[in-house]
């Protein structure tokens, strides 16, 4: 047996009845005459199946079916006059879901003040974050897993191919384990440095910034000695600690601070030799409303920080 499909208009009819207990100041509330809107009323109630109201010559009064059904008529006329502007809310990626990935580094400041921010504006808008290095991103958004994704790189490597905007660029500075000589020297020695035990992520997840490095190390003479590898910056920063070796971070990396690190900044003119690394939003040219609207946040974050 199929359900009646019942018209919003005749539920706006049955409401105003409902309310005013009277047919005739419903009628007067509803702009039209009596006779139509109780021939309304009775073709609902034969629609349903089932009498709405009680009616004698000197009253009117709902029926126990009429009794429970006004709050749900209510509430399906108020959901269908949200209908349009709930549209034009989808329309403006006002109203969706966020699929968005993130290196760890993203993490430690920057990307939860900002959901934050976007939540509060646009607070039906669902976030699905996920943390992944680089090339896990990279396979994400060409499989169309994610929306849009926060990347590390080298300056001027974001990935070819792919719409981009620069969150951040920050300098590489040096974590020590605690007890290390140069851990709270009056000047570090570059050289020295050099020559030291390196904890590095694999080249496979952030090839750019991992060549930089590499090149640094070829341009004084030095072939880095690797002790050990890790996929993210704080497993890195926690082997220092261990004492497995020093470790080259982005600066934003000093927010995680893990008992028995020191980070230190390479200064002065040996700094010209120490890589940089860039933060870029990057993601795909596609059109999603949602994503092109945290976009639009994102470059108007930027403007207020510069």
């Amino acid at each position: 047996m199929t359900h009646p499909l019942v018209e919003l208009r005749l539920w706006r009819q049955f409401i105003a009845v409902a309310e005013e207990l009277h047919f005739g100041r419903a009628a007067l509330r509803l702009h039209m005459t009596q006779p139509p809107l109780t021939q309304a009323i009775a073709h609902l109630e034969q629609l349903l199946g089932v009498r709405l109201f009680e009616r004698t010559k000197r009253s009117v009064q709902l029926t126990t079916a009429g009794e429970a059904l006004l709050p749900e008529a209510r509430e399906l006329l108020a959901r269908a006059l949200a209908l349009p502007a709930h549209a034009r809310s989808a329309a403006h990626g006002e109203v969706g879901r966020l699929r968005l990935a993130f290196v760890s580094t993203v993490g430690f400041g920057l990307l939860p003040q900002w959901v934050r921010a976007f939540r509060t504006l646009y607070p039906q808008v669902e976030f699905e974050l996920i943390e992944a290095t680089g090339d896990v991103q990279l396979q994400a958004l060409e499989r169309g897993d994610i929306d849009a994704g926060f990347m590390l790189h080298s300056p001027g490597f974001a990935p070819e191919g792919l719409q981009h905007l620069r969150i951040a660029r920050e300098p590489l500075v040096v974590a020590l384990p605690e007890p290390h000589a140069q851990a709270t020297a009056r000047s570090l020695s570059y050289g020295s440095l050099l020559d030291e035990a390196l904890v590095i992520f694999p080249r496979r997840i952030l090839p750019s910034l991992h060549d930089a490095i590499f090149g640094m190390y070829h341009a004084a003479g030095r072939t880095p000695r690797i002790a050990q590898e890790a996929i993210q910056m704080q497993t890195i920063v926690n082997l220092v600690s261990a004492g497995l070796g020093l470790a080259w971070v982005p600066d934003s990396v000093r927010q995680f601070q893990r008992p028995g690190v020191v980070y230190r900044l390479v200064p002065g003119r040996r700094a010209q030799e120490v890589p940089g690394c860039e933060t870029t939003l990057v993601w795909p040219q596609s059109a999603n409303p949602t994503r092109d609207l945290f976009i639009e946040f994102a470059r108007g974050r930027l403007a207020i920080r510069h």
